[in-house]
């Protein structure tokens, strides 16, 4: 959707600079609890004894958890001020990844993974809810673009460090880590972050089950539902054997991939805010289509690869991770618009499970696709490539059809205003 105030960038004020700072903060430490399982995965399956559908299910047990947790918390989402529920939240997920840090067996780590995924499964679509309310659609594009670099902030800073944790200590390691820091981000957000409560003033406090059954049930919102189903399904895919096939079919180290991710991550911290400001100006629906074709052609390279040099591997993954970000940035702030100020916690909670359901439900997927030799060579990835990339061609479609309903719904609200 092209921008009304194009060419025009509002600028941000000192307070809403610190909020952008402090939730990006907290995306990384949400954001590196789930992508450390995926250079983990490496460690963690011989370490446990595990096999690619057993790890596939560590994996998935997350975004269960959080699925069925995000609709429960959808029907309280609106009742209370968003940054008590975000501080009881990252506090409950801050408890679960301790927890993994404790595990010392797989169905210990698998317990954990549920507990951490109940919490921060909810996590995300308060931030968004947080967003949409105090950020107008016009600058929207630009904040996610900033709290889309928490994703490449958790590669470069987070995995190579994570990764040499593991590596000098045990798997456990990372996991402190994330505690540590989310500890201090906590405090901030206790201390200096305003009451997030305006939505309170425009309803009465609605009843749990008949919210959440309202939200689900308003047509206009049930068509973002329908697009966020698939959205998602491609990175839950690829994601949890990426250092397997790193390792095992492409040739590299454990020593190399820490060096691939941070210039993944580098790179993603720098496209992140060029994309938000881009997303704003020449239209959200355009950048997240050009994204997608970037991130399919990538694709269907890179999953037919055997022994590459670390060079190429580093350019493919900062090519494929450009369109990916181009397709998160301006799909969460193109479908942040659907929702009304009343209802947008409880919209952004089922949003949210939704992603995480399908994710999980993805990720099982992927590892009844994926077969490991006994030498540790994964096969039929290729396979698992093409099924991302038939998500990604619907995606474009179902995308296009959100961007014109919320033209539909913008024209609707300033009339009606």
């Amino acid at each position: 959707m092209r921008s009304p105030e194009l060419g025009s960038v509002p600028a941000f004020t000192r307070y809403e600079k610190f909020v952008i700072a402090i939730l990006s903060t907290l995306q990384f430490a949400v954001i590196l609890d789930f992508v450390v399982l995926s250079p983990l995965g490496a460690i963690l399956m011989p370490t446990l004894q595990i096999g690619p559908s057993q790890f596939g299910l560590v994996v998935s047990a997350y975004a269960f958890s959080a699925g069925a947790s995000g609709l429960l918390a959808a029907g309280f989402a609106d009742r209370f001020d968003r940054k008590k529920l975000l501080i009881f939240f990252f506090a409950g997920f801050l408890l679960g990844t301790a927890f993994c840090a404790l595990a010392w067996n797989y169905y210990l780590l698998l317990a954990a993974r549920i507990v951490t995924g109940i919490f921060g499964g909810v996590i995300g679509s308060i931030v968004m809810a947080i967003i949409s309310d105090l950020f107008p659609l016009e600058k929207r594009g630009r904040v996610m673009g900033f709290a889309q670099m928490a994703f490449g902030a958790s590669q470069i800073l987070g995995l190579p460090i994570g990764l040499y944790l593991a590596n000098r200590f045990d798997w456990h390691a990372p996991f402190w880590m994330i505690v540590g820091l989310g500890g201090v981000v906590g405090v901030l957000i206790l201390l200096y972050m305003k009451p997030v409560n305006a939505h309170l003033t425009a309803q009465s406090r609605p009843d749990a089950v008949g919210h959440l059954l309202k939200t689900v049930n308003t047509r206009d919102y049930q068509k973002s539902f329908l697009a966020t189903i698939l959205l998602a399904t491609g990175g839950y895919m690829l994601m949890p054997f990426g250092s397997a096939f790193s390792t095992n079919n492409l040739g590299l180290t454990m020593d190399q991939l820490p060096w691939i991710y941070g210039i993944t991550g580098v790179s993603t911290m720098i496209f992140g805010p060029l994309i938000g400001r881009l997303s704003d100006s020449i239209g959200k629906i355009q950048v997240f289509t050009a994204g997608t074709l970037l991130s399919m052609v990538v694709i269907v390279y890179y999953t037919h690869l055997e022994i590459t040099p670390m060079w190429v591997c580093t350019a493919l993954n900062v090519v494929m991770f450009a369109g990916i970000t181009a397709r998160m940035i301006s799909a969460s702030a193109l479908v942040s618009a659907i929702p009304d100020a009343r209802d947008r916690g409880a919209f952004m909670s089922v949003t949210a499970s939704l992603q995480q359901i399908s994710g999980g439900v993805a990720s099982a997927f992927a590892g009844l696709i994926v077969v490991q030799q006994a030498g540790g060579h994964l096969d039929r990835y290729d396979i698992l490539g093409y099924v991302v990339i038939a998500t990604m061609i619907v995606t474009i479609l179902m995308m296009n059809w959100i961007d014109r309903h919320v033209r539909q719904l913008l024209t609707r609200r300033a009339a009606a205003s």
